[in-house]
């Protein structure tokens, strides 16, 4: 597995793990605005040549903001997205970045353990903060990644 910035050249396979993975899936041009802002932090996966999922966050003042991470359905529970996350990490203290934050749906109890297991703790609940389905997110927190 190589893991490595991501790049406008891998927005087809992104866009089509995105659609996969999320009800409400961001748009292609919003992941080419995230990848072409400086202040953010986009990687891919790679596996036998392919898009095997992808992870971003922003990174502000010392913090840091998780706002995507997913897998392709043929990819999950490989750890995949254990390994995307370590890198996100490393590549956030290299920028300076000292806690990270995210939301994540109240179900979904495997991201809620892959996030337990990096380090992140439940902060508190965003009442309905998720639509199709409206859902609660449970918001996490690694308050120091050094």
């Amino acid at each position: 597995m190589l893991i490595r910035d991501m790049s406008k050249a891998d927005l087809e396979e992104v866009y089509q793990i995105e659609k996969e993975s999320f009800q409400d899936p961001w748009s292609k041009n919003s992941f080419i605005e995230a990848i072409s802002n400086k202040n953010n932090i986009y990687l891919v996966a790679i596996v036998d040549g392919l898009i095997a999922g992808y992870c971003g966050c922003y990174g502000v003042a010392g913090e840091g903001y998780i706002y995507n991470v997913a897998v392709g359905k043929n990819y999950r529970r490989q750890g995949i997205g254990f390994r995307l996350l370590q890198d996100l990490i490393e590549a956030a203290k290299s920028r300076g970045i000292e806690s990270l934050t995210l939301e994540v749906r109240k179900s979904n109890l495997p991201a809620i353990k892959l996030y337990k297991k990096l380090g992140f703790v439940e902060a508190g609940i965003r009442k309905d903060f998720y639509t199709k389905p409206l859902e609660d997110a449970i918001i996490m927190w690694k308050t120091s990644i050094h």
